[in-house]
């Protein structure tokens, strides 16, 4: 299986051969700017003390700070964060945001770790990177199994130690501690927008469209609740531990309502008030190929390759995950016809309202949920606007379209500063 970071520098190869781009820039685009990297002490709840692994990765400031979320997983690699530090970059230059591209992680399990110890992996995070973050130097933000919470943690033991207020020194925070309401509907919000966009452009109507959305997080919850109250018919869910799937459709709000009651989604397949007795399981791998008009990878990268990608059905594809589908599979989804909407442009929503955030914090004036609501699907209607444009000028795909011009003014400020 392709990795994520192969996939990154394949992608970056190809728009960079396309914008005929100098061998010095092409060079200092394909690695990190900076990789940081340091074991946190965390002491258990039975009293001894363990080691996780942490890292930062700081891809291009070019365009403005380092901008990107830190995950907790026991999955994290040095090698997975480098690609999405890379995917930040172009997703903050695709937005026209003044950000450049980080991301972080830390090898654990957050299921099996205390609120205690949570916290003080958290805090230690901080104290291992705190030289090199900041409202101007790097703003961290939530991302996979991370939370507001956990920002409030991270957000105070910075303060601590810079010894001063520095509220927009990380995005994605409790409302009571600078954060805006918006932000964690944001991610699904900015998705549910494109979403619509590309539906209307492919002639789709929502009452007789089927959707079908792998995840059911934060992200992969709120664009399957906006996309059912809109009118779609999101006919399939699932969660790390399976999936379920009724042709007539259900309601994203009951069935987690019951994923909270139960524990899984696969628990609520017989609950007639979720998915009724036409319902029944499935696997996440069924769930990629079932016979729907839009297919929403909303968990983690790697999900479409190589192997599977002949049989994914749908004719939109949103990539909610970072790197869902893989370079060899996007290639063969295009030879199928099928539209592809690229997660620097899909799951953009949550880096945009963390602009917001970080915007306000710096300003100490704050919008109404309204005016934020507006200026989000502004932004991403726009964009989203001018990638289709490109593409069918150009006659290229949507991940194409939207990469050249991503690559394109990153390179082109690199070259400026040089």
């Amino acid at each position: 299986m392709e990795s994520e970071l192969t996939s990154a520098k394949k992608q970056l190869a190809s728009a960079a051969k396309v914008l005929d781009m100098d061998g010095k820039v092409l060079k200092t685009l394909s690695e990190p700017k900076n990789v940081l990297k340091d074991d946190i002490p965390v002491r258990m709840g039975a009293g001894d003390k363990k080691y996780f692994n942490a890292y930062r990765i700081q891809h291009n400031d070019a365009l403005g700070p380092f901008k990107g979320g830190i995950r907790f997983h026991p999955e994290v690699s040095i090698e997975e964060v480098k690609a999405l530090a890379m995917w930040m970059t172009w997703k903050c230059s695709l937005l026209g945001l003044p950000f450049g591209g980080a991301k972080g992680g830390i090898i654990v399990d957050p299921k099996k770790s205390s609120l205690h110890e949570l916290r003080d992996m958290s805090k230690g995070y901080v104290d291992s990177f705190s030289e090199f973050i900041g409202p101007d130097k790097d703003i961290p933000a939530p991302d996979v199994y991370t939370t507001p919470k956990i920002m409030s943690w991270m957000l105070d033991q910075y303060e601590l130690l810079v010894k001063h207020h520095a509220p927009s020194a990380f995005t994605g925070k409790p409302v009571e501690l600078g954060g805006i309401q918006i932000r964690e509907e944001a991610t699904g919000l900015g998705g549910f927008f494109v979403c619509n966009d590309a539906t209307s452009r492919l002639k789709l109507k929502p009452k007789s469209t089927t959707v079908a959305i792998q995840g059911f997080g934060n992200v992969g919850f709120n664009i399957a609740r906006l996309l059912h109250d809109a009118g779609y018919k999101v006919v399939a869910l699932s969660d790390s531990r399976g999936a379920i799937y009724n042709k007539s459709g259900f309601s994203p709000e009951k069935t987690m309502t019951c994923k909270l009651e139960k524990g899984t989604i696969a628990d609520c397949y017989s609950v007639g008030s979720v998915v009724s007795d036409k319902g029944k399981l499935i696997t996440n791998e069924e769930l990629l190929e079932l016979d729907v008009d839009i297919l929403i990878p909303a968990a983690l990268g790697n999900q479409i390759t190589l192997k599977n990608a002949d049989n994914v059905k749908a004719k939109l594809v949103v990539e909610m995950a970072n790197g869902p589908v893989s370079a060899g599979a996007d290639r063969i989804l295009n030879e199928k016809k099928a539209m592809v909407i690229p997660d620097i442009l899909a799951n953009s929503g949550g880096v945009t309202a963390s602009y917001f955030e970080w915007v306000q914090n710096n300003y100490g004036y704050y919008w109404s949920y309204t005016e934020t609501y507006e200026k989000l699907k502004q932004m991403l209607s726009n964009v989203f606007e001018t990638t289709f444009k490109n593409s069918n000028k150009n006659k290229l795909s949507m991940r194409e379209s939207a990469y050249l011009l991503a690559v394109d003014r990153v390179a082109k400020a690199v070259e400026l500063r040089s």
